[in-house]
């Protein structure tokens, strides 16, 4: 079973997910982290929707339009069959910048026939945390809310308002739009330029898949996932969200349930590194800058994640009126982790930082910044590599010293000594050489643990975790490295799960999860492929992916019993490592 049949829609101002039956269940305008005007997705009676009802003599299949992010479902029965075009606007202007407003243009387009639906047009502004009233204008349909908080929203539309407002059948004797906007519009929505966004947000896809390289096997799920990628990327200040939801649980009833709408140093990093590997620097060089404005000094720590407009304050709160997805409770927005200290990120930022230098060396505007952020995290890195973290995975509990994080301590140090390189700038060399061999030889004389036959969640631990598959990655060990093997194996027996892989099996905060965490099943396979099991990679490959949804979209979460899809939605983390592990996978003899 699979609850998460969903497409998205965006625009890299904002997004929506669209149920596969054309049912508008998620948006917040106007920004990706602002307030939801619909979120049937964790209220089903209280979150809002706008859907298309038609009888049962309809079928209804969805996909997108190929290489683009319109989606198209389509309605078709014996006498009648409409289209539903989805999409948010997106495409240059004569000054190069883009044109993306914050709102959502559905465009029906009559294929045969005189199809009738109704339309169930409910938004609930401000998560639903008062009622919404709905006004019929000469121009437009306004949904107004101003108990809690003052929002409106507005309709525009070619078809009979009060139809659309009270739900009555309408019959589509011609093709209609609906432009639902955050902003009153100054001129009028038209069949005519709702057809020419179409057509110019199509040709901005088609461009960017174009732009997009082939690799020979994979390829149109590697272009999927690039796109999605692209559809969580913030335009304005070039963060990049972890996923387009909040308090999608990890596991259906439980408290895992995070709010994914902000850009985590971690997780961004990881997918720039990737998209940049596909050729998108523009996405890369706006992630930099962001990077940049957020340390405007010396000697400021990072943290781990931040709001898409550089906020450091996320205070988490609880939306108590909503019953969750699937009556998963609570509902959080905002996240309390941005407190936490997680000493891996510093070594997977300068991994991109050293990347993109390498690449644009001479071409580099930024490159004094990005030496001066060098300089300041190897420093930082230099005070406190030696001491405990929450890890990669946020333990709320104590800190430990967690071999990921120490691993991408010494990433940090190693890249900076080639940066500094690239640069000519060795004053420092030697110091950060003698830094990067002491913490080498502390993961390698603390985190291998005899007994296990393996390298460990932690030092001093016997807990496999899958995340240490990373250090083949990231260049720490070589992958026919005795240890490496040794550990790989170890991790597929430990944390398997019916081909599927635990993060770690002891017990968290919240005890053990009922649910695999995408990306490390990507790691494992990336890992087998790496120590030469080349046709057991690809077997399991091709298995993971037949998890994913009917559009190919994966969320955070896999359930091990039932293979749904949990967790947010679409998940940065899972199709970083999809299109990683397909190119890896494409390039394997």
């Amino acid at each position: 079973m699979n609850n998460l049949n969903y497409g998205i829609i965006g625009n890299c101002r904002t997004a929506a997910l669209v149920s596969d039956t054309g049912s508008l269940d998620w948006c917040c305008l106007p920004e990706f982290d602002s307030a939801s005007v619909f979120a049937k997705l964790l209220d089903e009676k209280k979150g809002g929707q706008f859907a298309f009802e038609v009888d049962d003599s309809y079928t209804i299949s969805q996909t997108y339009l190929k290489d683009t992010c319109i989606l198209k479902t389509e309605f078709v029965s014996e006498k009648a069959s409409f289209e539903l075009y989805d999409f948010l606007a997106r495409y240059a202007k004569k000054d190069k910048n883009y044109h993306a407003p914050p709102e959502v243009i559905r465009y029906l387009k009559v294929t045969k026939g005189i199809p009738k639906l109704k339309i169930d047009y409910s938004p609930k502004l401000e998560y639903a945390l008062s009622n919404t009233e709905i006004y019929i204008k000469k121009d437009f349909i306004v949904a107004l809310t101003e108990a809690d908080e003052f929002d409106t929203l507005f309709l525009y539309t070619s078809l009979p308002k009060e139809s659309v407002v009270n739900s009555e059948e309408i019959e589509l004797t011609e093709d209609a739009f609906f432009v639902m906007s955050y902003n009153e519009k100054i001129d009028l929505p038209s069949m005519a330029s709702v057809t020419l966004d179409f057509e110019r947000t199509k040709l901005y896809w088609l461009n960017w898949s174009f732009n997009t390289p082939r690799f020979g096997s994979y390829d149109d799920m590697i272009l999927r996932s690039a796109m999605t990628l692209k559809l969580l990327s913030y335009e304005k200040t070039g963060a990049i969200l972890a996923a387009a939801t909040t308090s999608l649980p990890e596991t259906i009833g439980e408290v895992r349930n995070w709010d994914y709408r902000f850009c985590w140093i971690r997780d961004a990093s990881m997918v720039v590194k990737v998209v940049s590997q596909l050729g998108h620097t523009r996405m890369t060089k706006r992630y930099l800058q962001f990077i940049i404005d957020l340390i405007p000094d010396k000697n400021e720590k990072l943290q781990i994640m931040y709001g898409i407009n550089k906020e450091k304050e996320l205070t988490e709160k609880k939306l108590s009126h909503l019953s969750g997805y699937n009556g998963s409770q609570p509902v959080r927005i905002g996240n309390a982790a941005y407190a936490q200290k997680q000493n891996d990120i510093y070594g997977i930022l300068v991994d991109v930082i050293h990347q993109e230098l390498v690449k644009f060396k001479s071409d580099t505007d930024n490159k004094e910044e990005l030496w001066t952020i060098t300089k300041g995290i190897a420093w930082v890195v230099g005070k406190h590599w030696q001491e405990p973290d929450k890890g990669i995975w946020e333990f709320r509990s104590e800190d430990r010293h967690f071999t990921f994080s120490k691993v991408l301590c010494w990433v940090a140090i190693n890249r900076a000594i080639k940066i500094s390189k690239l640069f000519n700038k060795t004053s420092k060399l030697e110091r950060w050489k003698t830094l990067e061999q002491a913490i080498k030889n502390d993961i390698l004389e603390n985190a291998w643990n005899e007994e296990v036959q393996a390298f460990t969640q932690s030092y001093g631990s016997t807990d496999l975790d899958a995340s240490v598959l990373l250090m083949e990655t990231y260049g720490f060990i070589e992958a026919k490295d005795p240890k490496y093997v040794s550990t790989v194996k170890a991790i597929g027996r430990d944390l398997t799960n019916d081909g599927l892989l635990y993060r770690y099996k002891n017990k968290d905060d919240f005890g053990l999860p009922s649910s695999s965490f995408t990306i490390c099943t990507f790691w494992y396979i990336n890992s087998l492929n790496k120590i030469g099991e080349v046709e057991e990679a690809r077997r399991q490959f091709e298995r993971l992916i037949g998890f994913s949804n009917h559009l190919g979209l994966l969320s955070e979460d896999i359930d091990f019993k039932t293979k749904r899809l949990l967790g947010n939605f679409p998940q940065a983390y899972s199709h970083l490592a999809l299109i990683e592990t397909a190119i890896n996978l494409s390039k394997a003899v």
